[in-house]
């Protein structure tokens, strides 16, 4: 690799990876393509469908598959000479159920820590204030088989944290939870980074996680960078208001009750522009396009004439689910004809292999 890509990682850079021009091509595939980008520390989120080139990514960056052509650095270090050096400084979570059943998550994480190089006292030491932070610490001598789904996913975790690397790579990090056990672990993933300072790059097809949990998000279709840019880039503030109210003896339906005020009023209720679909009403928020000040105090005296409660009123936010749903809808697709970034796609198929970085396939393309 070039010294220039190596100057693109360094610390005063603030770029934990670093690729150009990288492409992986197989015989009858080919899995990304010339993707040219840059990360800086923080929590990111890689988002795009089956077959977008996530997984692929993620291998080339921990060293374990050649690039056909291109560049790529993780910590400043070349991903095509120095893998083993990232691998220790790396911690990769897998997406699939790949836990021995039958020992605890205590000997797991001990034995993962010895791999990564960690001496035995450290290891065991390391391991202990792990598991406390991932919450299962009271659980710790269990043998993994008798795990729910959410303590499993904190044993994959763990084992990628204890060796206390400078960067995590976490697939599909809330595959297969409850979404109470989707909140306590989107919880988890910033507190690594807020209360440890390690970087996160975390893959995942559900759009609104990454919403909730990432600085920045780069979107990749068919192996090509679609866009990198920070989460309230995606989510910036449309010229609608989101209205909550109460219902009410007069009125049982308060949100109907409103809508029809306010467009006898003069405002409007419906489509309010790119992003915005039609809004009339969505679960129990009205959206309103704001003209000006005088719509926020129209809305306020008509909730009032009602008899409502105003629960909220706020100046709406494109979700980024909108902004690409939008541009399927424009007609921006990718070479075969398909939208980017569908919300609705299923994580792509891996063979389950050892939460070890050093054990993963570097094969065939997936997802």
């Amino acid at each position: 690799m070039t010294s220039g890509v190596a100057r693109d990682t360094t610390v005063e850079r603030v770029t934990v990876i670093a690729t150009e021009s990288l492409s992986k091509r197989f015989p009858r595939v080919t899995a990304l393509d010339r993707l040219s980008v840059d990360i800086a520390p923080g929590v990111t989120g890689l988002v795009g469908a089956n077959g977008a080139g996530k997984s692929t990514l993620i291998k080339i960056l921990l060293g374990l598959s050649p690039a056909s052509e291109g560049t790529a650095a993780v910590l400043g270090l070349d991903v095509a000479t120095e893998g083993a050096a990232i691998r220790e400084r790396v911690g990769y979570m897998p997406e699939h159920d790949c836990l021995p059943p039958d020992v605890s998550a205590t000997e797991f994480v001990v034995h993962m820590a010895r791999m990564s190089g960690l001496p035995p006292t450290a290891a065991r030491e390391r391991t202990a204030d792990t598991l406390r932070h991932v919450g299962l610490y009271e659980e710790r001598y269990r043998p993994i088989g008798g795990y729910s789904t959410g303590m499993k996913q904190r044993v994959k975790l763990a084992q990628a944290l204890v060796h206390d690397p400078q960067l995590v790579f976490l697939d599909e990090p809330t595959n297969g939870l409850d979404p109470a056990g989707r909140d306590e672990m989107l919880g988890l993933i910033r507190r690594v980074h807020r209360d440890f300072g390690i970087s996160v790059l975390v893959t995942s097809h559900l759009l609104g996680e990454l919403e909730r949990t990432c600085d920045h998000v780069v979107v990749i279709d068919g192996g090509k960078l679609l866009r990198s840019s920070a989460t309230d880039e995606f989510t910036q503030a449309t010229t609608s208001l989101a209205v909550e109210v109460t219902d009410s003896d007069a009125h049982p339906d308060g949100l109907r009750a409103l809508r029809e005020a306010l467009t006898a009023a003069g405002a409007v209720t419906g489509s309010a522009g790119p992003g915005e679909g039609n809004p009339a009403a969505t679960g129990r928020l009205l959206y309103v396009e704001a003209t000006g000040e005088e719509t926020y105090d129209l809305v306020r005296d008509t909730v009032a004439d009602l008899g409502l409660g105003l629960v909220r009123m706020e100046q709406r936010r494109h979700r980024i689910a909108e902004v690409f749903r939008d541009r399927a809808d424009d007609g921006h697709t990718d070479g075969h004809g398909t939208a980017p970034a569908r919300t609705d796609a299923a994580p792509a198929r891996k063979d389950a292999r050892p939460a070890a970085p050093e054990a993963a396939s570097a094969g065939a393309p997936d997802a």
